[in-house]
């Protein structure tokens, strides 16, 4: 039933009371509570622990033992028998280097089985040859090796001590067998003279006229350059490689104009700046001939 109200004359009614709303208090969180282990467990972790630090000891022990590696050769040596073994060397890139030494420095490994090869190792014996720049070396599965060959290029030959050898532009020599079928490279005189066929080279590709022309260089005095022409000539260049080849150069115009070459001289003497002395093919003693560049 409604609630009734009896008000008085003159007399408004009352309002309802509000009911204040109490702030909500938060429980804060429960702490947390640390049980003690009791002897049961811990018992039972130290346990654990104590078999774990076993298996660690013992697998360093057994690693130290050679046990795994073991049975890694005895797996490989499975494999090599299911046919992942090398009975192929295919090798790339040779021309001057003999193929029969390139294969046996490949096979001379401890194993066979493909996955005992080990391919540092191989490019490593490889590398050892004298005519190889650079090597690469993969397998191809199941039972080839590719083997990628960059070789040296044989630029002249070194003559020290009347032994020849072949060198690259480095000066590194390559072989002193079988020399005949480069009978047409230059030939570099004098000792250390190889260690300096870089500059030579860069000074003669200069002046491609004359290189083709040129029998041999002589390193005299570990200071410069004497060449000697096909045509017997010798040409004397000064000190200094920006000297020796402006020589050179000035040297290559004044044949070009001119035609030094086969013409009887005997030497030409460029250690001058200014003038060049030639000496003819007279009687030994003859007297030199000063030129300078306008004569010619």
């Amino acid at each position: 039933m409604a609630e009734r109200i009896s008000l008085k004359r003159g007399q408004m009614p009352a309002a309802p009371a509000r009911k204040v709303a109490r702030p909500v208090q938060r429980r804060s969180a429960d702490p947390v509570v640390r049980v003690p282990l009791g002897p049961k467990r811990m018992r039972a972790w130290l346990a654990y622990g104590i078999g774990a630090l076993v298996m660690v000891g013992g697998g360093a022990a057994l690693w130290l033992a050679g046990v795994p590696q073991q049975a890694w050769f005895e797996t490989a040596r499975a494999t090599a028998d299911a046919g992942f073994e090398v009975r192929q060397v295919r090798i790339d890139g040779l021309k001057y280097t003999d193929r029969l030494t390139v294969h046996e420095k490949v096979v001379s490994g401890p194993s066979n089985a493909m996955l005992l090869v080990d391919l540092d190792d191989v490019r490593a014996r490889v590398m050892a040859l004298s005519w190889v720049a650079d090597a690469s070396v993969r397998r191809q599965l199941p039972d080839t090796l590719i083997v990628d060959v960059t070789e040296r290029k044989p630029v002249a030959f070194w003559q020290y001590r009347r032994r020849l050898a072949l060198i690259d532009v480095q000066g590194r020599i390559l072989t002193r067998d079988g020399l005949e079928r480069f009978g047409a490279l230059p030939i570099i005189i004098g000792p250390r003279a190889n260690l300096r066929t870089r500059d030579l080279m860069a000074m003669l590709a200069g002046q491609p006229s004359l290189k083709q022309h040129v029998d041999s260089a002589n390193w005299v005095g570990n200071r410069r350059w004497d060449l000697r022409f096909k045509t017997g000539e010798i040409l004397a260049l000064p000190e200094g490689d920006a000297q020796s080849r402006q020589a050179l150069r000035t040297f290559a115009g004044m044949d070009e104009k001119s035609g030094l070459l086969a013409k009887g001289f005997a030497r030409f003497d460029m250690r001058i700046s200014d003038r060049m002395t030639v000496r003819t093919t007279g009687e030994p003693g003859a007297a030199a001939v000063p030129l300078t560049a306008e004569t010619i």
